[in-house]
């Protein structure tokens, strides 16, 4: 158990501005994680494995991108107790992102509004914060998540995606291709299928060429908003999304989880709902496309 309750930081901290508090806070953590203080923050991590695409995680409960998009506290959260961290996401250059103010607090529904906009200090500091973390020797799964600028024009995106998958490839044990975030302008219109196959084609040729040079396969998990997610997993079954889906990525895998958001996710949360007639303790794979790989119910 964290030895400083969030109920004793909580008035202070929400008596700054959101923003203000949540970099604060971010600070401070970078600072002590790899020191004696740590142990402030730290409990112990529950052992409760899974394995997904080849990667064993030591447990459900993973950070999902956003949180840290310079990858400035991997260790840090890792000693919180979580299986998995996703870091990110990171663009090839560094970007201020929207305007302030941007980030929003809800205290009646206990959330946050986000409108950040994939703010980031570029991608050759965030591989530095990557390759000091520690949490990989521990144990555990670390995700990085890759973006565009906001500055490149979106026929031109691929190139930014490829440029950051080259970074990030020999640091990762999954990479998430975000193509969600809607404070990106026009972002989303990367995911109809006129831009999305040509952008997976080009993953998937880089994807091969890195594997070859690193002598190791990362798997490639790809990020959709939550409105396509939900309305094509209860409109033709969440099975039937991720067969079509792996089908179009090839050698690309897709994970879906019903997370805080209820969107797929890189393996943000490995467990199903449910509500979308899965085991809790369930996740679909589609691996190297081929959909026996799947493992849900021996399906």
């Amino acid at each position: 158990m964290s030895l400083v309750p969030y109920a004793l930081t909580r008035p202070f901290l929400f008596g700054l501005d959101p923003e203000q508090a949540h970099d604060l806070t971010l600070g401070a953590l970078a600072r002590i994680q790899r020191t004696p203080l740590i142990c402030t923050v730290a409990q112990r991590r529950v052992a409760d494995p899974v394995t997904v695409a080849g990667l064993k995680f030591p447990n459900r409960i993973g950070l999902a991108a956003g949180l840290d998009k310079n990858g400035r506290c991997i260790d840090a959260f890792g000693a919180m107790g979580f299986g998995s961290v996703e870091v990110g996401t990171v663009t090839p250059k560094a970007q201020p992102g929207n305007p302030k103010p941007r980030m929003f607090r809800l205290p009646e529904a206990a959330a946050l509004i986000n409108r950040l906009g994939f703010n980031n200090d570029g991608l050759a500091a965030f591989i530095a914060n990557v390759r000091r973390a520690r949490f990989r020797n521990d144990g555990g799964i670390l995700g990085l998540n890759i973006g565009k600028n906001a500055s490149t024009p979106i026929e031109r995106a691929a190139d930014d995606y490829l440029l950051c998958l080259e970074g990030v490839y020999p640091h990762a044990d999954y990479v998430t291709v975000n193509i969600s975030s809607p404070n990106t302008a026009n972002l989303r219109s990367l995911q109809a299928d006129n831009a999305l196959d040509p952008l997976l084609a080009a993953l998937q040729q880089k994807k091969a060429e890195l594997a070859r040079r690193h002598s190791r396969n990362v798997p490639i998990w790809v990020k959709i908003a939550v409105a396509i997610a939900l309305g094509l997993g209860t409109m033709i079954g969440w099975k039937r999304i991720v067969v079509t889906v792996g089908e179009k990525i090839g050698k690309t895998h897709l994970t879906y989880a019903q997370g805080a958001c209820a969107e797929i996710t890189a393996a943000a949360t490995i467990a199903a709902a449910d509500v979308y007639g899965m085991p809790v303790s369930t996740t679909h794979v589609l691996s190297s496309g081929i959909a026996g790989a799947m493992s849900a119910n021996g399906s």
